[in-house]
């Protein structure tokens, strides 16, 4: 079956440009023009990935992608008019994975989405499960527990984990981080690492303010600690 890529935008060309090209790639294009069908198709048709406007009639893509989140971990890419920083941010909080400012290169969605499908997909599990006290993370499956308790990820968080679990004691920089997880042809925010590190912090340290296991190395960037 092919893989269904939901597109959620309100400008009616860029909207057909992006299912034709969906298409063109080999994915089942699946569109909405507002953020309240968006929605809705996201829980009915269980898509593999979104694309997401960030201006939506109806319902803010903000809005859209925090409760999408609130049930899914499916990646999400938010399309913006509005290059600023703290917009690039405030999508990232929310749960997005990618963010690409308008006019979009097709081209290089077409690329995000790709490595993005392919690095959700666990592609690069070996059946091993890294222990580490009362966490447990099953690279195969997918899946982390603490205290034997399942914990929710979305993709990218649980790629993170994944990397620092299996390298234990090794420092990386964020661009190194960014690379292996985002790719190397990925132009955004280191701040998107230290976004995505907070959220696991959030989940495994006892004390997140005070971090025992991803704890930051300075002037390098973080490092995964028994």
């Amino acid at each position: 079956m092919r893989e269904k890529v939901l597109v959620v935008e309100d400008e009616p060309n860029l909207l057909a440009a992006l299912e034709y090209t969906m298409e063109r790639e080999g994915y089942e294009a699946l569109t909405a023009g507002d953020g309240e069908t968006g929605l809705r198709m996201a829980k009915e048709e269980s898509p593999d990935i979104v694309i997401l406007d960030e201006m939506l009639p109806v319902l803010p893509g903000f809005e859209v992608c925090r409760l999408i989140r609130r049930e899914s971990g499916v990646p999400i890419i938010m399309l913006t008019a509005r290059g600023r920083k703290k917009d690039r941010v405030k999508g990232l909080e929310l749960g997005a994975d990618d963010y690409l400012v308008k006019p979009v290169s097709l081209r290089e969605l077409v690329a995000r989405v790709r490595n993005m499908l392919r690095r959700s997909s666990g592609s690069a599990a070996h059946g091993e499960v890294v222990v580490s006290g009362n966490l447990a993370i099953d690279l195969m499956g997918h899946t982390a527990s603490l205290n034997g308790e399942p914990l929710y990820m979305k993709p990218r968080e649980f790629a993170l984990i994944a990397l620092f679990a299996s390298n234990k004691g090794r420092a990386f920089t964020r661009d190194q981080i960014l690379e292996r997880l985002w790719g190397h042809d990925y132009i955004g925010d280191s701040r998107t690492v230290d976004v995505h590190v907070r959220w696991l912090r959030e989940k495994i340290e006892p004390d997140p303010s005070k971090p025992r296991r991803i704890v930051t190395i300075r002037g390098v960037g973080y490092r995964f600690d028994e």
